[in-house]
């Protein structure tokens, strides 16, 4: 099973190849490459700075702390952007966060925004059939989910277009890989700067540089609703996906080689395999008919 996006810009740095980059020489070569990338990235769009959707948790954390090691403070600007109350906490502790980065934020409520979205277009394009539908319960709440995640991403374009700014992702690698993001929505960003790190290198490096240790240690969450975790979305905590997925596609081991290998029940380690061949349209530029064999020009 082979990924469509490798991981190469930490080649060289001497891991094993069933090992995290986890040890400090490691980590500090991913720091130094990222912080080079973002800086680069942001120059060569001639940007002013970048904006981050920060949501109190370690991803984006970790991604503007390493983009204000790139820019400094004064050229970062951090978004909260709740929707529900409890979201508000994690806002909360963005804010601190960002005090403590030194860089600009913003706190702006879409509950007024998702209503309005409800009352028109919601109301205009909802069938009674689907709403009503006992066959699929969840349907109409991820549907929902997936809008809060675009206005955030409206919000965050919006910023970065009148400020000359860029949109810093904050996917990593274990999301990216099973399409656990919003197709355009926090799915959109100009560049990722933790995308080719795992969670598991993510919780590394967020020690690394300094993170607190409450936000290394929550309970991973998209937030769209009280009490949703990563987990019980995906089948499994990072601990089992993780070494999964770094079997699956660096190594390309079969499927059940790999769950029994590490001890996974079979059925999990499908279920997350087939995640990631199902999702892999979210990984990729729509495609065109390839007429008179045009591509994109890249």
């Amino acid at each position: 099973m082979g990924a469509d996006r490798k991981t190469v810009v930490y080649s060289g740095i001497g891991q094993p190849d069933r090992s995290f980059i986890t040890g400090r020489p490691g980590l500090e070569t991913v720091r130094s490459r990222i912080v080079s990338d973002i800086r680069s990235t942001v120059e060569d769009a001639s940007a002013e700075g970048a904006v981050v959707a920060m949501s109190g948790g370690i991803d984006s954390t970790v991604t503007a702390a390493l983009a204000v090691e790139a820019l400094g403070s004064d050229r970062v600007l951090g978004l909260g952007l709740p929707c529900h109350k409890a979201e508000q906490t994690g806002v909360s502790e963005a804010r601190t966060i960002a005090e403590g980065l030194g860089i600009e934020f913003e706190e702006i409520q879409l509950r007024p925004i998702l209503e309005a979205f409800e009352g028109t277009v919601v109301e205009s394009l909802e069938s009674d059939t689907i709403e009503h539908d006992e066959d699929r319960p969840h349907e109409r709440t991820h549907a929902t989910g997936n809008v809060i995640a675009r206005l955030r991403m409206i919000c965050a374009y919006y910023a970065a277009n009148r400020q000359r700014r860029l949109v810093l992702g904050t996917a990593n690698r274990s999301e990216w890989l099973l399409g656990y993001f919003t197709k355009y929505g926090d799915g959109a960003a100009d560049t990722y700067p933790i995308g080719d790190l795992y969670k598991t290198e993510v919780r590394a490096l967020a020690k690394r540089i300094g993170v607190p240790k409450r936000i290394v240690s929550k309970e991973p969450t998209a937030g769209f609703w009280a009490d949703q975790t990563d987990a019980d979305e995906l089948g499994a905590p990072y601990d089992v996906i993780d070494p999964l997925l770094q079997r699956l596609v660096e190594l390309n081991e079969p499927i059940d080689d790999a769950a029994d290998a590490l001890g996974i029940d079979r059925e999990t380690a499908r279920s997350l395999a087939w995640l990631c061949a199902e999702t892999k349209h979210k990984r990729t530029t729509p495609p065109t008919p390839g007429i008179a064999g045009r591509t994109d020009g890249s």
